[in-house]
């Protein structure tokens, strides 16, 4: 059986599932773009290709090997986009949770099951059909859980809105003893610089007491104000517009001072270099057009 413990974003990793971008499939369709970030390298004809994203994946696994992080992959499907494993699944302490994603990416929790099948199957669950949750929503921080949700009137008018208010009552329900805290999120169908499509689009915890932000992700200026009172605003790299486009606070932390990041990410680097990080640099430009990055690929399963 696998000994699923996850408790926050931060802890040394032992073992994770990695997405993959083999046999990808073609370039989608404008109607069939899930968000705006998509959407718009489709229009201008830089949509990635396979090739560079099964590269730049694997820069991600040698990083992986190279701290001995037991690395698991989905089984391929044919001309199919398996890349953001986080949207399909996540582990909150030892509880394996199936999201509810949109219909067309049902699959992508059946090239995994055979990860499932290691699990101890009293601690796999699956949300009631009204529950909508993703994992790029779900942020663990030792006794707070974080979702971020979508709260406005027109959620289903949303393909953006990935999250709603069942999914964190559902979450409030199966960890009665951990502080839920939901945020709301700022959404567009057309603009990706305006599209926090998932919490860690705009927050994640680095290190043990500090994070990465967006002030203008948050739909309401008390959520942000919770998190600056939480980690002290001194403890927090604040990203700017076009930072947040490019998914500056989607990097992926290894262990407490390890971070894996964009190589890119210029002034970001060089802030978690100077607290002390190693950072590993990755080339991860082209998957960032589909709106993820290195969170987004990657379901933790087993944390210290």
């Amino acid at each position: 059986m696998l000994p699923l413990h996850v408790k926050n974003e931060t802890s040394l990793l032992r073992a994770v599932v990695l997405g993959t971008a083999q046999s990808n499939g073609p370039t989608p369709t404008i109607e069939e773009a899930y968000d705006p970030k998509s959407l718009e390298h489709i229009k201008a004809g830089t949509y990635p290709v396979e090739a560079d994203m099964v590269q730049e994946m694997q820069a991600f696994n040698d990083v992986f090997e190279k701290y001995g992080v037991s690395v698991y992959r989905p089984n391929i499907i044919e001309n199919y986009n398996q890349i953001f494993t986080r949207d399909i699944g996540f582990v909150i302490d030892d509880i394996f949770i199936k999201a509810n994603i949109l219909p067309d990416r049902e699959r992508e929790l059946d090239a995994i099951q055979y990860i499932i099948d290691q699990m101890d199957p009293a601690k796999v669950v699956r949300p009631p059909e009204e529950v909508h949750i993703e994992g790029g929503d779900v942020m663990l921080w030792n006794e707070y859980i974080f979702i971020g949700t979508y709260k406005g009137s027109d959620y289903k008018d949303y393909i953006t809105a990935r999250t709603n208010w069942q999914g964190v009552n559902y979450i409030k329900e199966l960890f009665p003893h951990k502080i839920v805290k939901a945020f709301d999120l700022v959404k567009s169908r057309i603009e990706p610089r305006d599209n926090a499509l998932h919490l860690d689009c705009c927050f994640q915890p680095v290190g043990n007491t500090m994070g990465i932000i967006y002030k203008s992700g948050f739909r309401e200026e008390a959520d942000y104000m919770f998190l600056v009172k939480l980690f002290g605003k001194e403890n927090l790299f604040h990203i700017e517009r076009e930072e947040m486009y490019h998914m500056n606070s989607n990097v992926f932390s290894i262990a407490p001072d390890v971070v894996v990041s964009e190589k890119n990410f210029t002034r970001l680097n060089n802030w978690l270099r100077k607290k002390g990080f190693t950072v590993e640099e990755i080339p991860y430009a082209e998957i960032a057009k589909q709106e993820g990055l290195l969170r987004c690929s990657t379901l933790p399963l087993i944390r210290d």
